[in-house]
């Protein structure tokens, strides 16, 4: 099994944080876009007619923004194409300041039965300073047109003047008012160019001691109310992980489609071009809009490690022994022991322990030099 990734980059305007390939006041352009698109599946098909593709996921930008006409167009072109399971998970991003009652008729009724819904936080001045378009209550108003459906929502901790208690009634507007099954939980990354970034260097953001202590709080009260970590940013109640995403962590392989999409398939790495213009060029004069291609079997087991310790299931060392023909216990002695204090081995996994997850970058990168 594999997985889909659309890219919409068009949004109303930039949050300030965001520093994704996004291009606001130019939802004019969808209509030709998609176009694009569509003719990449149809590109595409024949490297991919072996494929069974399980999740299909839309993300940007704001995929909600554009007419969703092309959203259910897409999802025809993908099953014209390629062969997507009949249970799939198909998931679209939406803003809550953008979504209607139409849009999610045609969305569901294409066959969309996921949503990935950016609340960010449920205090309105947060979500102004942040540069958001939606309120709190536009995000109450999303969920009711959204309906019994499989609702997520993305939360955002080390904002700039945000405490415990903001970040409290933010999972419970999501969780216990709202009913959603899965939260993402991000911590505001202050990109270089972008607006966040003067905060950053004037001091105003929280600290890192801060954030971790922010998390740490987070993870104890979604645990309470049913939402277990089954990644270092996810958490969810049970049978309700996004499939889409634990595809990526397990190293699976997925195809992207649209400007800025990244691939893995066939143990290769690609990326089509950042630049609007030039995907839509190479469209239109049938090629491949790829301008990065690697072959990943050099990194191919530290890639194992460093995205199967970001989960709760941790590494497979059988899985991991038979796939590269090594003894993991043996060739990663040294990692092993300098990292004792914060991992678990049992039943044959290696696991982060759980207060450490959170800092795990700095114990996977000990796993790059055996």
């Amino acid at each position: 099994m594999a997985g889909v990734y659309i890219h919409i980059p068009f949004c109303t305007s930039k949050c300030r944080y965001c520093d994704f390939t996004s291009y606001p006041g130019k939802i004019g352009f969808a209509e030709a876009y998609m176009a694009c698109v569509y003719k990449e599946i149809k590109l595409r098909a024949g490297q991919l007619k072996d494929k069974v593709f399980d999740t299909v996921y839309f993300g940007g930008g704001t995929p909600s923004v554009i007419d969703e006409k092309l959203i259910a167009g897409c999802v025809r072109q993908l099953k014209k194409y390629l062969l997507i399971a009949e249970d799939a998970e198909i998931t679209i991003e939406v803003n809550p300041g953008t979504l209607t009652k139409e849009k999610v008729s045609v969305y569901r009724e294409a066959g969309i039965n996921r949503f990935s819904i950016g609340l960010q936080s449920a205090e309105n001045r947060l979500l102004e300073d942040l540069g958001r378009i939606h309120t709190a209550e536009d995000f109450v108003s999303a969920c009711r047109m959204i309906g019994g459906c499989n609702k997520s929502a993305d939360i955002m901790i080390g904002l700039k003047d945000q405490s415990w208690d903001d970040v409290k009634k933010t999972i419970d507007l999501a969780c216990v008012s709202c009913g959603v099954k899965h939260i993402s939980v991000y911590a505001l990354t202050p990109e270089d160019g972008t607006p966040v970034y003067t905060d950053y260097l004037n001091g105003e953001l929280p600290d890192s001691d801060e954030v971790a202590e922010m998390y740490d709080r987070v993870r104890e009260y979604l645990s309470s109310l049913g939402y277990q970590r089954y990644e270092v940013s996810n958490f969810a109640l049970a049978g309700y992980e996004s499939r889409h995403n634990l595809n990526y962590w397990r190293r699976g392989e997925y195809i992207g489609f649209g400007v800025a999409a990244c691939s893995f398939m066939n143990g290769r790495r690609f990326a089509n071009t950042r630049d609007l213009d030039e995907y839509i060029k190479c469209i239109l004069t049938d090629y491949f809009p790829v301008v990065d291609d690697e072959d990943v079997a050099d990194d191919a087991a530290f890639e194992k490690i460093m995205l199967a310790l970001r989960t709760e299931e941790g590494l497979s060392l059988t899985d991991f022994n038979r796939e590269f023909s090594t003894d993991f216990e043996t060739e990663f002695a040294d990692a092993l022991k300098k990292n004792a204090r914060f991992l678990e081995l049992k039943d044959g996994r290696l696991k982060i322990k759980d207060n450490f997850l959170y800092v795990q970058n700095t114990i996977i990168i000990d796993f790059l030099q055996k």
